[in-house]
């Protein structure tokens, strides 16, 4: 199964989720393997990985200089796996636009790994252009991290269309996992009002599970570990921990190994 993290906006949460669920699925027995698709390299760097060591990226994979197997890191003993971004990346759009079949370059590289892992996340560059399209058409389901405040829903109507498109146009089994609502803080009354909206224009696809604000996932992301290994502790592990049943049994994923 392959699903795809994504928001056109930037600051949402985006990347941390990718992180987090990725971890805390790993950690309970899921073999994943995070793919960051996005030139800023955040969700590699928040796994520990440095990018002056970085010899194959995801780049070299979508222009067929190196295989998934080859750009594949394993950051820990737990059953995940990450192949990193460098800031070659942010020149792939450019490079892809007289591409043939360019939309297709990630899944077809995909398919070679979806039957080893039982989880394949990727982790979108804040825009929709070409490398989040390649994800969109390479993906099984869509999971969008709103933040909670004023504008969420005209950008989240915005995505939902672009979303539709691609369904229509490129990959009819593109589905709405869920809608992951991010910086809740239940003392607000702004933001329980943004949080009914959502739900009463997306009922059945806003995940029960919010993710609150915490000073602690800058911590985690300073010290390369994701937040559920960080501090299982703190408020934001704690809901992230909740997400990765949430989603495993939305998605009736394979049940973790003993």
């Amino acid at each position: 199964m392959i699903i795809a993290i994504t928001n056109q906006k930037g600051g949402v949460g985006k990347t941390t989720t990718a992180v987090n669920l990725a971890a805390a699925l790993a950690q309970s027995g899921r073999r994943v393997l995070l793919i960051d698709l996005d030139p800023q390299g955040n969700s590699s760097t928040s796994l520990g990985i440095e990018k002056n060591g970085i010899k194959h990226s995801i780049y070299e994979v979508l222009f067929g200089h190196s295989s998934l197997k080859k750009a594949m890191i394993k950051p820990t003993s737990e059953d995940l796996w990450i192949i990193p971004a460098t800031p070659d990346l942010s020149g792939a759009e450019i490079e892809l636009a007289g591409e043939p079949n360019r939309e297709y370059r990630l899944r077809e590289r995909l398919d070679s790994m979806t039957l080893e892992m039982d989880l394949i996340l990727i982790d979108c560059p804040p825009s929709l252009g070409l490398l989040t399209l390649n994800a969109l058409v390479a993906a099984h389901g869509v999971i969008i991290p709103v933040q909670c405040e004023f504008l969420a829903l005209e950008g989240l109507s915005q995505l939902m269309r672009i979303l539709e498109i691609v369904r229509k146009r490129l990959n009819p089994a593109l589905a709405i996992t869920g809608i992951l609502l991010t910086m809740y803080d239940k003392r607000s009354k702004l933001i329980r009002l943004v949080v009914k909206d959502v739900e009463k224009y997306f009922p059945d696809q806003v995940f029960e599970t919010n993710i609150p604000r915490n000073i602690t996932v800058s911590e985690s992301q300073s010290h390369g570990k994701p937040l559920v290994w960080f501090d299982k502790k703190s408020k934001a592990a704690k809901a992230y921990l909740k997400l990765a049943k949430e989603f495993a049994k939305r998605v009736s994923l394979n049940k973790a190994k003993n």
